[in-house]
């Protein structure tokens, strides 16, 4: 079992950053692989960015691909999504997600991938 919450949405302008926090508890963090995706109002949800066990290799859809960032502090049971420069399209709840696959399993992005979810934060950028 997997416990997980979000943390750090908010509002903010368009141009500006947030860092979105998901404290992980239960299985032993290093285990498993993470995930970001949001899902907007009447839209489905959508993979955002992903990071293996380890931290070592991340994949990230191409609309965010250079401006979030996803890490990972596995002492701290803790998953991180820097996001910068941030646009309007950018407005959905953003959820975390756990994957148990097995190691070497490539990075998943699809939402039937992930085994755990938190509740989502909100995270709306004004223009």
């Amino acid at each position: 079992q997997v416990q997980l919450v979000e943390s750090g949405g908010g509002l903010v302008q368009a141009g500006g950053s947030l860092r979105l926090s998901c404290a992980a508890s239960g299985r032993t963090f290093s285990t498993y692989n993470m995930g970001w995706f949001r899902q907007a109002p009447g839209k489905e949800r959508e993979f955002v960015a992903a990071i293996t066990r380890s931290g070592i290799r991340t994949s990230y859809a191409d609309s965010v691909k250079g401006r979030f960032t996803i890490s990972r502090d596995n002492a701290k049971n803790t998953m991180y999504l820097q996001m910068n420069s941030l646009k309007p399209e950018d407005t959905a709840s953003y959820y975390c997600a756990a994957d148990l696959a097995r190691v070497g399993d490539p990075l998943r992005v699809g939402v039937k991938d992930y085994d755990y979810w938190g509740q989502g934060t909100q995270v709306t950028v004004s223009s």
